[in-house]
């Protein structure tokens, strides 16, 4: 959070009046806003800045979208929005894929755009936030969970998180057994539940199993309950 108290949005777009639109709501919320309109640019406001919450578009000049936050997911765990006009699945699930945690095709309502910048905030620095004194450690089966420092290891090895892939993992974690459904898990890592949301949903999980199981295909952890949702086995 920079110096005045508010959240930095840094918005990485090459379309000067959706920069412009973007930071109209976003002022109007509260927000600092910084705004680039290449790939590099934007890297190089992200490495100078304290930036809180990117916004980026793919189709960027000089480094594209994708590339973009692969780089800052080498350098930072802050949330990141997508949003493009490319709206196909697979653009989707590549975006997720590589680090994105959340993802909006164009065109898009302003307003919707501001309430995912503000659930995708308030639960990334809600988990990061919350001092305690003691240190939770989340145990099912080979998987231990330390919640003060965010690390999973896997008989002691670290695996690597998205913000929003620890997120769903401690929501399981801290219910073994107990079934979630997809609205369930998006309403408690984002806040906001949209229909077009699920596909978003199965790629977190998707690659949560391939993080943590020894066969995705085949899962021991998290288990598909057809019909409802998603649990963890109480192992």
């Amino acid at each position: 959070m920079n110096s005045e108290n508010k959240y930095q949005i840094l918005i990485a777009e090459d379309d000067a009046d959706i920069i412009e639109l973007m930071k109209l709501y976003l002022d109007n919320a509260g927000f600092s806003v910084l705004s680039a309109e290449d790939g590099v640019e934007a890297y190089n406001l992200l490495r100078s800045n304290e930036v809180d919450l990117a916004i980026y578009d793919i189709m960027m000049p000089k480094m594209n979208g994708y590339e973009l936050v692969r780089k800052t997911r080498e350098c930072s765990k802050i949330p990141i929005i997508i949003v493009s006009a490319k709206n196909n699945d697979s653009d989707k699930i590549f975006g997720l894929d590589i680090g994105a945690d959340d993802y909006v095709t164009k065109p898009f309502n302003p307003l919707e755009l501001i309430s995912r910048v503000k659930s995708n905030l308030r639960r990334f620095y809600n988990y990061n936030d919350s001092k305690s004194d003691d240190v939770e450690i989340l145990q099912v089966g080979e998987l231990e969970l330390d919640t003060d420092h965010m690390i999973l290891k896997k008989n002691g090895e670290i695996i690597e998180l998205t913000p929003t892939e620890y997120k769903i993992l401690a929501l399981f974690m801290r219910r073994p057994g107990r079934v979630f459904t997809r609205v369930q898990i998006y309403e408690d890592i984002k806040g906001n539940y949209y229909s077009s949301d699920d596909n978003t949903m199965m790629v977190h999980i998707s690659k949560i199993r391939e993080k943590i199981e020894d066969d995705s295909h085949n899962p021991k952890y998290i288990k598909t309950v057809r019909g409802l949702g998603y649990k963890i086995e109480n192992i």
